[in-house]
C-alpha cells in the first residue's frame, strides 16, 4: 500500500467545524473507542460526540473520581484508572481491559501536559516526554491484543508545538538546560512520529494511524503556565477572560480533528500522515510560519529510531 501523500484532500470540513459536525450522519453504534484525557478539556468533548454518535466509550484517568464527575449523565461512557507516566499503571490499565476480552476500534490518545516545570518521573525521564509520548507508546502496545483484531484506527494528539523542536537524540530527557516550550515540542513531535512509524507498521493487519493539530483552545491544558506568561502572550486579559476569539477554538471545534481522524470514512484506505483543521495538513512552508507539518515530524528514519528507543525503555512492542 502507497503512502499517504501530505496534502490536503479537501474534506469540506475546516476550523470551525465542531465534532457534532465530522460526526452527522456516522453511526458508532456498537463501536468501542479509547479516550485518554477523555474527561477534560478537548478530551471531554470527544467522548461526548463519540457517546452522541453510539460509541461504547473507555476513559483511561489518573484522576477516577474527577472523571466520573465530569462524565455523570452521559450514557455508554465508563472510567479507569491510568496514570501514563507510571508504566505499572499503564500495565495494569492494559492486563484489565484485555481481560475483558473486548475489541477496540478507536483509540485516541488526546491526554497530556504542556509546559510544566522541570520534573521526573520513572527512572528520572522527563515528563512531558514520559506522559506525552512513552506512557502512550506503551499503551498502544500493551493494548495491541484488543487493537489488531478490530482493525482500529488509532490516534496520536499532537500539537502545532511539535515546531518548537525536534527529537534531541543527545538528550531526550533534557538533563541538560531545560526548557520547558522546548521539552513540549519534542513531546509533540514525538506524537507525530510514533503515529507514523505505528502506521507503517500496522497498515498490513488492518489498522491505521494518525497525528494531528487540534487547534489553539484554552483548556486546563494550561493550568501549568502562569497568569502573566498567558496575558504576556495575549491569550487573556488581566481578569483571565479569553481574547482574540478569532485565533482561539471552542472545546467542540477543538475536539474536530481528532474525532474526524477516527471515524471519518474520507480517510478510508489512508495513514500515517499528520491533519489539522479536519483534513490533511501541508508540509511546513520555509519560512517558519507555525502552520502544517514540519519535516523533522515525518521522516520515516527518526520515527523508525523514536520507535526503538521507545522500545527499550519501557520493556514493551508488539511487533517485535
Amino acid at each position: 500500500m502507497s503512502d499517504t501523500a501530505q496534502h490536503k484532500i479537501g474534506s469540506g470540513f475546516g476550523a470551525t467545524s465542531t465534532a457534532d459536525d465530522v460526526l452527522r450522519g456516522i453511526d458508532l453504534s456498537g463501536k468501542l473507542a479509547v479516550v485518554t484525557g477523555g474527561y477534560s478539556g478537548l478530551g471531554l468533548e470527544t467522548t461526548r460526540a463519540l457517546a452522541k454518535a453510539g460509541a461504547h466509550v473507555v476513559v483511561p484517568a489518573r484522576r477516577p473520581d474527577t472523571a466520573r464527575e465530569n462524565l455523570a449523565g452521559l450514557d455508554s461512557v465508563e472510567t479507569d484508572a491510568l496514570d501514563l507516566g507510571d508504566l505499572e499503571s499503564v500495565r495494569a490499565f492494559a492486563d484489565r481491559f484485555l481481560a475483558s476480552g473486548r475489541t477496540i476500534d478507536l483509540l485516541i490518545d488526546s491526554a497530556g501536559i504542556m509546559a510544566c516545570p522541570e520534573t521526573r518521573v520513572g527512572p528520572g525521564w522527563e515528563a512531558q516526554f514520559a506522559t506525552n509520548h512513552l506512557g502512550h507508546f506503551a499503551l498502544v502496545n500493551r493494548l495491541w491484543p484488543a487493537i489488531e483484531p478490530g482493525g482500529a484506527r488509532i490516534v496520536s494528539v499532537s500539537s502545532r508545538g511539535h515546531h518548537f523542536s525536534g527529537m534531541r537524540w543527545d538528550d531526550v530527557h533534557w538533563r541538560d538546560g531545560y526548557d520547558k516550550w522546548e521539552a513540549y515540542g519534542q513531546a509533540k513531535t514525538a506524537n507525530v512520529l510514533f503515529a507514523g512509524h505505528l502506521d507503517r507498521l500496522a497498515r498490513d493487519r488492518g489498522v491505521r494511524a494518525f497525528s494531528l493539530h487540534p487547534g489553539g483552545i484554552i483548556t486546563p491544558l494550561q493550568r501549568h503556565l502562569p497568569k502573566q506568561e498567558m496575558v504576556d502572550r495575549g491569550w487573556i486579559d488581566e481578569d483571565g477572560n479569553v481574547l482574540d476569539p478569532e485565533g482561539f477554538k471552542t472545546p467542540e471545534q477543538g475536539a474536530a480533528t481528532q474525532v474526524w481522524a477516527a471515524t471519518s470514512p474520507q480517510l478510508a484506505g489512508m495513514g500515517g500522515v499528520y491533519l489539522e483543521d479536519c483534513d490533511i495538513a501541508e508540509p511546513a512552508p520555509a519560512d517558519g510560519e507555525r502552520v502544517g507539518v514540519k519535516d523533522w515530524a515525518t521522516d520515516p528514519e527518526q520515527a523508525a529510531r523514536l520507535w526503538e528507543l521507545s522500545a527499550r525503555l519501557t520493556g514493551v512492542n508488539a511487533f517485535a
